[in-house]
C-alpha cells in the first residue's frame, strides 16, 4: 500500500527544573545561593529526505518526542540541554497543523529542516534571583513543558514528468522502457496502484517522470482510484497524456482525462502537455495512427506515436520532453514558513476574561508560561507570582473583571484559588 498521508503527534523535551543550593564551603560562612539552572528541552524537526518517497514509516510510529532536559545542580552547575529529534518525510511533504488546518511548511528542498515542535526553557536556579533585597532566596523554577503538537502530513510527489491516460494506457510500460523503474505491468484496468517515480536519461540530461495510477470518468468526485492520486500530478510541470490505439475511441478518452483534470483544478488543465498514441506495434493502430495522430495534434498542439514494447518512437519523445522541459520556466520552490506563531502579538501581552460565574481566565504565553514553572510548593515562589499579577497590572484586571474571594483562576492549564 502506498502511503501518502499521515497524522502524528510531535513534543518537545521538557526542561529540565532549576535547583535551589547554597555554597557550604570552609571559610565561606554566606556562601550564597548557587543552585544552576536546567537544561533546555530537545525541539523536533522534520528534515526533507529525498531518498524517501512515501510516509509509511508513520503507519507504524505516530508519536515521536524529544529529549528532556535535565536538572540544574548545586554549585552553580547547568544541566544539559535535551538533544533535537529530527524526522525525516520524503521530498514534496506538506505539513499542517491538525488543530488550525494552517499550512506549516512544504518540504521540497533534500536536508530542509522545518521545527514543528519546541522544546521547554530550563528552569532557573535560585542564584539568579538573589538581589540586593532578597540575599537568599529559597525558590526555583521548574522547567517548562515542550510543546505537544498534532501534525497531519500529505505528500505530493515532485516530478518534472507525469504520466496520464485511462487504465492500461501503457503508462507503466513506458516508465519500464525508458527508465530502471519496474512498475508491475498486467492486462487489466488499475494495475499500478501506486504513484512510481523514474529517472530518465537522454542526451546526457536526465529528468523525473512519474507514473499515475489510471482515470477514469468521475474521477474528481473520487471514482476508480481518484481524489486518492490526483495531488500527485499538482507538481509537475509537463503531462504526457497516453491514449491507448486500441481503446474504443482513443479521442474520447482523451477529452474525458482533460475533463476530470479541470474539474479537479483548473490550473491543473492550464499545465503543458505532450499527447501520445501507444500499441504502435499492433497493425490495427498502426493503420489508425495517422488519422488520430493528426487528431491528437490538433487537440494539445503536439503529439507523438510510439511502441514502448518494441521502442520505436521512444528517442524522439524523449527528446521532445527534454525541448519541452528547456522551455518551460522552472517553478520557484516555496519559501520556509515559520512555525506556530503564538496568538498574543508579544510573549508580555495579557487578557482577562470571565469564563464563567466563579472561573476567570489570563491569557498570555509568558504570564501561563511563569505559572506552569513556578514550584507551587513553595511559599516564596508563591509571594513572587503575586507580586508579578500586580505589577503588570494584572490583579487590578482581575479585580476590575469581578474576580472575588474563593473564585478559581487559569493560567493555561494552572488552576489557582483567589484570594485577596
Amino acid at each position: 500500500m502506498f502511503y501518502d498521508q499521515a497524522h502524528i503527534t510531535v513534543r518537545g523535551g521538557d526542561g529540565g527544573n532549576g535547583v535551589v543550593a547554597f555554597r557550604r564551603e570552609k571559610y565561606i560562612p554566606f556562601g550564597g545561593p548557587s543552585g544552576g539552572n536546567g537544561g533546555g528541552g530537545g525541539s523536533v524537526y522534520l528534515r526533507a529526505n529525498e531518498r524517501l518517497n512515501t510516509l509509511i514509516a508513520f503507519s507504524r510510529v505516530r508519536r515521536y518526542v524529544a529529549q528532556d532536559g535535565t536538572h540544574g545542580s548545586g554549585k552553580s552547575q547547568q544541566g544539559k540541554s535535551g538533544d533535537d529529534l529530527i524526522v525525516d518525510v520524503p521530498l514534496g511533504t506538506l505539513v499542517y497543523d491538525r488543530a488550525s488546518n494552517e499550512l506549516l511548511g512544504d518540504l521540497v528542498r533534500d536536508g530542509q529542516l522545518l521545527l514543528v515542535a519546541r522544546g521547554g526553557r530550563g528552569g532557573r536556579g535560585n542564584e539568579v534571583f538573589k538581589s540586593s533585597a532578597r540575599q537568599t532566596p529559597k525558590f526555583a523554577e521548574r522547567g517548562e513543558p515542550g510543546q505537544i503538537v498534532e501534525l497531519d502530513l500529505e505528500l505530493k510527489l515532485i516530478a518534472d514528468v507525469g504520466l496520464l491516460g485511462m487504465p492500461n494506457a501503457g503508462k507503466s510500460t513506458l516508465l519500464a522502457a525508458v527508465s530502471a523503474a519496474r512498475p508491475k505491468i498486467a492486462d487489466y484496468p488499475f494495475t499500478t496502484l501506486n504513484p512510481m517515480l523514474g529517472v530518465i536519461e537522454q542526451d546526457g540530461q536526465t529528468f523525473v517522470m512519474a507514473d499515475i495510477p489510471g482515470l477514469i470518468e468521475g474521477a474528481h468526485t473520487g471514482s476508480g482510484l481518484g481524489l486518492q492520486f490526483l495531488r500527485h500530478v499538482e507538481r509537475t510541470r509537463l503531462l504526457v497524456h497516453l491514449v491507448s490505439g486500441e481503446g474504443k475511441d482513443p479521442l474520447a478518452d482523451y477529452h474525458t482525462i482533460n475533463r476530470e483534470l479541470a474539474l479537479y483544478d483548473e490550473q491543473l488543465a492550464e499545465v503543458p502537455q505532450i499527447a501520445v498514441l501507444t500499441n504502435l506495434d499492433i497493425s490495427e493502430v498502426r493503420e489508425a495512427a495517422p488519422r488520430l495522430l493528426k487528431a491528437l495534434q490538433e487537440a494539445s498542439g503536439e503529439a507523438y506515436a510510439i511502441s514502448a514494447v518494441t521502442g520505436e518512437g521512444l528517442i524522439e519523445l524523449k527528446r521532445a520532453i527534454l525541448a519541452r522541459l528547456a522551455s518551460l520556466p522552472v517553478p520557484a520552490l516555496p519559501d520556509e514558513l515559520p512555525v506556530l506563531t503564538p496568538q498574543a502579538p508579544s510573549e508580555r501581552g495579557w487578557r482577562v476574561s470571565r469564563v464563567e460565574a466563579g472561573v476567570y481566565r489570563v491569557q498570555g504565553k509568558e504570564i501561563e508560561r511563569l505559572a506552569i514553572m513556578t514550584d507551587w510548593n513553595v511559599p516564596e515562589a508563591w509571594e513572587r507570582f503575586e507580586r508579578i499579577l500586580v505589577a503588570r497590572g494584572i490583579s487590578v484586571a482581575l479585580i476590575a473583571a469581578g474576580v472575588g474571594e474563593g473564585d478559581m483562576v487559569r493560567f493555561g492549564e494552572i488552576e489557582l484559588e483567589w484570594h485577596a
